[in-house]
């Protein structure tokens, strides 16, 4: 995607804190951080939401998923994480998903509130 600005860091286009790199997706820190430790994990494959993933897409993802564990201490994130996709919708973004390439918020360092209010 050319305008992308996840498609531009893996690319090395835009410098970021990339703390982690393999051939399925990158993980960088967060510009905009909501927690004390805000991590994205970005897939290489450029699509913008789960409702466009592929068949690979999918077995892709789940990769990235197993790996989330086992990079968390290094993350420093020992003490446990939240793990966000903002999913923009077919009619609207009740999400806010900002940026249109899947990626997946990994947020900890801290005491994080319940999402649900409670």
């Amino acid at each position: 995607m050319e305008n992308c600005i996840f498609c531009k860091i893996i690319n090395g286009e835009i410098p970021s804190n990339i703390v982690y790199s393999d051939d399925d997706f990158i993980v960088f820190t967060d510009l905009n951080p909501k927690a004390k430790l805000h991590y994205l994990a970005v897939p290489r494959k450029h699509f913008a939401t789960l409702n466009e993933m592929t068949k690979e897409d999918e077995q892709m993802l789940g990769r990235i998923m197993g790996k989330i564990p086992t990079l968390s201490k290094q993350l420093g994130l020992s003490n446990g994480y939240r793990l966000i996709i903002n999913q923009k919708g077919e009619t609207g973004n009740d999400a806010e998903q900002e940026v249109m390439h899947l990626h997946i918020h990994i947020l900890g360092g801290e005491k994080l509130g319940n999402p649900n209010g409670k």
